[in-house]
């Protein structure tokens, strides 16, 4: 790992920043100059003092070459990270989040599907006193797939994280720093949502633009979304558990109490068992059984890869800045 630390302006006396904006970039060698104009821009207007960070998610092409020459002529991007190879979003932002110094912590994308000019609405909520203040797409401008696919994961991600927010896919958010950091989030906890929602006590949402990709391809699959929702099926398994264990003991009660009436009243349900039928409930148990052992042996794997302490990502180059607390 090659680190770099710019001591040009030691001499100079920083405080820490009200908001470190965290962004990661994959494949975004056309997208990055300008993202990073308009956002600069944007900050610049806000009159908050703020910090960023960009992480390279193992992007092969122009990418990081770019973030260097950003770096080189911008004091206020205080930390670039190059990751030796792509390890998805949520591992990426976990690699800037330990580099962050700010009270709040911002995130966005980079690939110019959302306008950053926009922050402002956000930080305007931020200052009522919410703990996160997110966007979301009011028109997304996604495939049907892919808008189908976030509706599924939507609906468990407001399960497990009790709130009621339409958008979790939505990157553009604004955190209360001390929620994040309280998790511990590093090279071996890596940043979920959904846990970070579920401490949360107060969440705003407001309706943000979302257009259609200029550059390249989003690195959201159908793979990573599904491990994206095994992460918070699991990780926070008690919750999906309990209501397994809660649905099998309301059928057993009510098997329970078909055979004692069968006892004393004369009746019958299904008075007629065909094979056919056998075979479809055997089946049906079958498939329900497999799940469970499926949903138990994923959180076994997960722990014992916990316990092997297997780094989550490794950083191939950093580049920060001198700064200290004033």
């Amino acid at each position: 790992m090659t680190s770099v630390t710019d001591s040009s302006n030691a001499s100079q006396s920083h405080v820490l920043p009200e908001f470190s904006v965290i962004i990661t970039c994959y494949f975004e060698e056309n997208s990055i100059e300008e993202f990073y104009s308009r956002l600069s821009q944007t900050l610049a207007s806000s009159e908050r003092s703020y910090e960023i960070i960009f992480v390279n998610d193992g992007s092969t092409d122009k990418t990081f070459e770019k973030l260097k020459a950003i770096y080189e002529r911008d004091p206020k991007v205080t930390t670039i990270v190059d990751l030796f190879r792509n390890v998805g979003q949520l591992v990426a932002m976990t690699a800037g989040i330990t580099q962050a110094r700010g009270k709040h912590f911002v995130f966005i994308d980079s690939d110019l599907q959302l306008d950053v000019e926009e922050l402002p609405l956000l930080v305007a909520e931020l200052d009522k006193g919410f703990d996160i203040v997110s966007g979301y797409r009011k028109d997304r401008k996604d495939s049907l797939m892919r808008k189908l696919s976030s509706k599924v994961a939507n609906l468990i991600m407001r399960k497990v994280s009790g709130h009621n927010i339409s958008d979790f896919g939505c990157t553009f958010k604004i955190y209360d720093g001390r929620l994040i950091r309280a998790f511990e989030f590093g090279l071996y906890k890596k940043f979920q949502t959904a846990y970070v929602y579920s401490r949360a006590k107060t969440c705003k949402e407001i309706p943000v633009t979302h257009r259609p990709r200029k550059y390249g391809k989003s690195g959201w699959t159908f793979k990573s979304l599904f491990s994206f929702l095994m992460d918070n099926l699991v990780g926070m398994s008690h919750r999906p558990f309990q209501w397994l264990s809660l649905i099998c003991l309301f059928f057993t009660g009510l098997f329970s109490i078909r055979v004692l009436l069968a006892c004393f009243v004369p009746f019958s349900i299904l008075p007629e068992v065909t094979p056919g039928l056998i075979l479809n409930v055997i089946l049906l148990h079958l498939l329900i059984m497999l799940s469970v052992l499926a949903a138990i042996g994923e959180y076994t794997i997960r722990n014992h890869s916990t316990l092997q302490n297997y780094p989550l990502y490794i950083i191939r180059e950093i580049h920060t800045k001198e700064t200290k607390e004033g």
